[in-house]
């Protein structure tokens, strides 16, 4: 009689448990807040006239129109636009809108050969100013002194005057000569004795 009991008791007390977990009141979904104000979008193509890079790599985005007066401030993706502002005064360069510039500025410069420019005017804009060295370097003065060599006096070479020319002077033999047979006499004389060996040596083949 006491074991039917007990488990008379059991049953209920499982009973009450699930029906307070599935019997229980139903919870209602709270609904998230949705904002009121309108979310600005971000469209793909700017209004005005804009720049496209043409070029197959990332182009460089510099804080002036010139390569060595004017940093590096970012760079853009081909195929990218960006609104363009204005023109250099000789045409070259095209500033442009660009909120990722690393000087917090939000403009740049691009070369006009690495890009395409959609119709529009642009006005010719000035240059900024470039940006000036904090300080100039300078050297060492020590460093400069142990490197310095100091010239040393020598003498010049003395001009020494050359020895007079001395004329040398020969002696008259004109009485020696006269008694002498001319040169040509003694060249007709060897050449007609060799003719008279060739009409002998001819004759006595």
């Amino acid at each position: 009689m006491r074991f039917w009991l007990k488990l008379t008791l059991w049953i209920l007390v499982v009973a009450g448990l699930v029906s307070l977990l599935f019997l229980g009141p139903a919870q209602t979904p709270v609904a998230a807040q949705q904002p009121t104000g309108s979310i600005p979008t971000v469209t793909g193509t700017p209004s005005g006239p804009y720049i496209t890079v043409t070029y197959p790599e990332p182009i460089k985005v510099r804080a002036g129109p010139h390569t060595v007066y004017y940093p590096v401030v970012g760079s853009l993706a081909p195929g990218e636009t960006a609104p363009a502002i204005g023109r250099s005064p000789a045409g070259e360069w095209i500033k442009i809108s660009f909120p990722g510039a690393f000087d917090g500025s939000g403009v740049g410069w691009v070369y006009v050969a690495l890009v395409s420019l959609s119709p529009g005017f642009l006005p010719v804009i000035e240059p900024p100013p470039t940006a000036t060295l904090a300080s100039v370097p300078t050297l060492d003065p020590a460093f400069v002194t142990a490197f310095r060599v100091e010239p040393t006096a020598t003498r010049m070479p003395t001009f020494t005057p050359p020895s007079p020319l001395v004329v040398p002077t020969y002696a008259n033999f004109s009485g020696a000569s006269a008694a002498r047979i001319p040169m040509g006499w003694v060249i007709f004389g060897l050449g007609l004795v060799g003719m008279i060996g060739l009409l002998f040596s001819f004759r006595w083949r």
